[in-house]
């Protein structure tokens, strides 16, 4: 698949400055970033191989045994009045998986591995307002999401997709603006030099309408929410995004475990890299920590005694 043709608009995001309660717009970074140097003979050799991350796609795939993680959401549910999601979970798996792995969350700029200093995950979210049969693609960002409970994570969650389906994100519906308005031969060359200014320069450009740093260190899409089990996703050229997870749907399979054949519920994730920043023994990192964590969700997640402590006082409160 083409990344250039993956249906993805410029996503809400919070700037790093506005968040550190710093409004400076102009020349200045749109990534808080540090230099990688300590840079092995293949990493070199996979940055000068591929120019741009139209190619380089690695792709992989593991199971997890959710049934721990399903009881976890029924019983997180039921404790606290939210409606935690898989995708919820997901997001402080995966900033604690980019957190374990740092060389994970980088950014390729002139031909040299930059590490990002913060950690978003970037979710899609699908658009069905435009009327019957018809859908889009945008798409909503948490930062610092490893600092984060899942209480957190779900407030913060439901509130961006809300105001991203609402149509009253500011910052996106700008930027939705300015694709809108381009005309469609013009597009290709529009989506390089955005990405060019933003992040191979690195500049803040949210006076032009381009939010900053909009798909943060990975993303994540929900197909199971779709009906499909299995999908690999490209990446995305203009997002500079190195990590694509697709999660399908849970199921419940047979599998074996101890000599004996059982039934499981079962997820599949799929995932798409760049080969110039990663390879298999940071996959091999990443993965480990997202099995840890999704098959032993209570040695991992919030406690659900402690949660209840605090939600039951809050809800009774006027």
């Amino acid at each position: 698949m083409d990344g250039q043709r993956f249906p993805v608009h410029l996503a809400s995001a919070t700037s790093i400055r506005e968040r550190q309660g710093r409004a400076t717009i102009g020349l200045v970074p749109n990534l808080e970033l540090r230099p990688k140097d300590d840079l092995s003979s293949f990493r070199k050799i996979a940055i000068g191989s591929w120019q741009t991350a139209y190619d380089p796609s690695v792709y992989g795939s593991l199971e997890f045994r959710m049934d721990d993680a399903m009881r976890y959401l029924a019983e997180f549910r039921r404790v606290t009045g939210r409606r935690l999601t898989v995708s919820h979970m997901l997001a402080k798996v995966a900033a604690m998986a980019l957190e374990a792995c740092p060389d994970a969350n980088a950014v390729l700029r002139f031909n040299r591995i930059y590490l990002r200093k913060t950690i978003g995950v970037f979710f899609q979210v699908v658009m069905t307002d435009e009327g019957d049969g018809k859908a889009d693609l945008s798409g909503a960002t948490l930062y610092d999401v490893e600092k984060k409970t899942l209480l957190e994570i779900c407030d913060e969650f439901d509130k961006k997709v809300a105001a991203v389906r609402a149509r009253k994100d500011p910052a996106l519906e700008k930027s939705r603006g300015v694709f809108k308005a381009a005309p469609s031969f013009f597009l290709n060359v529009l989506m390089k030099t955005i990405a060019f200014f933003s992040f191979t320069l690195n500049l803040d450009l949210r006076w032009a309408g381009i939010p900053s740093d909009p798909f943060g260190s990975l993303m994540i899409t929900n197909v199971g929410t779709l009906g499909l089990d299995v999908a690999y996703v490209p990446l995305v050229p203009f997002s500079r995004v190195p990590i694509l997870l697709a999660v399908g749907a849970v199921k419940e399979k047979p599998i074996v475990v101890g000599g004996d054949v059982v039934v499981a519920k079962m997820m599949t994730m799929s995932a798409t890299f760049d080969h110039r920043i990663i390879d298999g023994f940071h996959a091999a990192q990443l993965s480990k920590v997202f099995r840890e964590w999704l098959e032993h969700p209570y040695e991992h997640f919030d406690a659900l005694d402690a949660v209840a402590r605090t939600e039951v006082p809050a809800r009774q409160s006027p």
